[in-house]
């Protein structure tokens, strides 16, 4: 049964307001809208590239991935959950396209039930503290668990509520941590960042019959504290990027010991980092000091661009898969925030630059509590998932209205060149 929340049931009498005011607001600020209460919190959630599509029905069949945090009231699992989402041509009425599972409003997608329904449900050792699709494989998933361990599944293997173990156990790390990142190009190659401030790289097709236990490929230890997350290039197989508690952004070439760059890039600790999917040569980095720095990795001394918006810590950070100027940040604060890198500079009135800057274009501000973890829809452009602490998930592309003034195009990136000059 999905319990609704409502203002009376939130404490804090500004957060009650808040969410009053985005409620009475949602209509008109979304494309679509679908909120569901899990029955525990998810700390991840990754879309699968799966999409099907059915002839008599308006909508699609997508995938994603998820975990539980039952703080040990029960058994924590992976979970892969179908999610039925509007089809671009579909015409219910010139309303937004928005479910009703919370009461915000707005007419419903469909008479349809169940819009997210969970597929296969797997016992996983502790809380999954993330979760990744491995790219072109997507029926492998990697998670991480507090026991150190990086668990590699193949969930078609598993029956529903399957108590089988992974098909690969990945050691290496003697504690828990958060990091977990495929490589995009080298199938199979896995990088993982941890609370015993190592970096462990797996090549999971090095696994052999009868052994379901690999030792890591590559293990680097130039880290002083937590390594909190990891990033590969999406232009060559052997550069990654890493950040850590220790205030430092590393780059490195895999093929060797020690990495080819170390900054001090914020005056907090780094939360997350990100290579864009279209300029090889930027990044993104999130951090404790409530910024998102955009950087170019031939020139590290300096930063391109810092976005400003976030009021606490901004804890994850990805590159539209998209796009090369659009990037998602979330964090603390309650928000996911969208920024187009290519309105940097663009002239404002006084009244939006009450509102943020030119480059932040929208902000999903329905969380009730800090969100955990966000992922771009990989089928349809603009269409994201977040989840946060206190058990909600939520589906959603802004509105038309929002997207309509955005001059960014498909495929291509922000060069340095036009930060620089921004």
């Amino acid at each position: 049964m999905l319990q609704e929340e409502t203002a009376e049931e939130i404490v804090d009498p500004k957060l009650a307001a808040e969410y009053n005011t985005w409620k009475r607001n949602s209509p008109y600020l979304y494309e679509t809208l679908i909120t569901h209460d899990l029955d525990h919190p998810s700390l991840t959630v990754d879309w699968l590239p799966t999409k099907e599509c059915r002839n008599t029905a308006d909508y699609s069949i997508q995938r994603i991935v998820i975990g539980t945090h039952t703080l040990g009231s029960e058994p924590d699992q992976l979970i892969i959950a179908n999610v039925k989402l509007p089809l671009d041509d579909t015409t219910i009425s010139n309303r937004p396209r928005i479910d009703n599972t919370r009461e915000i409003g707005g007419n419903s997608l469909s008479k349809v039930e169940n819009k997210v329904d969970p597929l296969i449900r797997i016992n996983h050792d502790g809380e999954v503290n993330k979760a990744r699709v491995m790219p072109k494989r997507d029926d492998i998933i990697a998670t991480k668990s507090p026991s150190g361990n990086v668990y590699v599944y193949d969930y078609t293997k598993h029956p529903n509520r399957s108590t089988q173990g992974p098909q690969l156990i990945l050691k290496g790390h003697q504690k828990e941590g958060f990091g977990l990142a495929w490589n995009s190009i080298q199938s199979g190659l896995l990088a993982s960042g941890s609370d015993d401030h190592l970096i462990c790289i797996w090549d999971i097709s090095a696994g052999t019959e009868g052994n379901n236990t690999i030792q890591p490929l590559r293990t680097f230890s130039s880290h002083s504290e937590i390594v909190a997350d990891v990033s590969w290039s999406e232009f060559s197989p052997n550069i990654l990027g890493s950040v850590s508690d220790d205030k430092k952004i590393m780059l490195w070439d895999i093929r060797h010991e020690n990495p080819t760059h170390i900054i001090e890039g914020h005056n907090r600790e780094i939360n997350a980092i990100d290579f864009n999917k279209f300029e090889e040569n930027l990044l993104a980095t999130a951090s404790k000091d409530n910024t998102v720095a955009i950087w170019d990795i031939r020139n590290m001394t300096i930063k391109l661009y810092a976005l400003e918006y976030h009021t606490d810590e901004v804890f994850n950070v990805r590159w539209a898969p998209f796009s090369g100027t659009m990037i998602g940040s979330s964090g603390n604060d309650r928000k996911v925030c969208l920024w187009d890198l290519s309105k940097i500079g663009d002239e404002q009135t006084e009244e939006a630059k009450r509102e943020g800057p030119p480059e932040l274009v929208f902000i999903h501000g329905g969380h009730c509590a800090n969100v955990s973890d966000f992922s771009w829809n990989m089928n349809d452009h603009l269409m994201l998932a977040s989840v946060d602490e206190d058990s909600a998930l939520h589906i959603w592309m802004m509105a038309n209205s929002f997207m309509s003034p955005l001059n960014f195009k498909m495929d291509t990136a922000a060069t340095a060149m036009d930060l620089d000059k921004a």
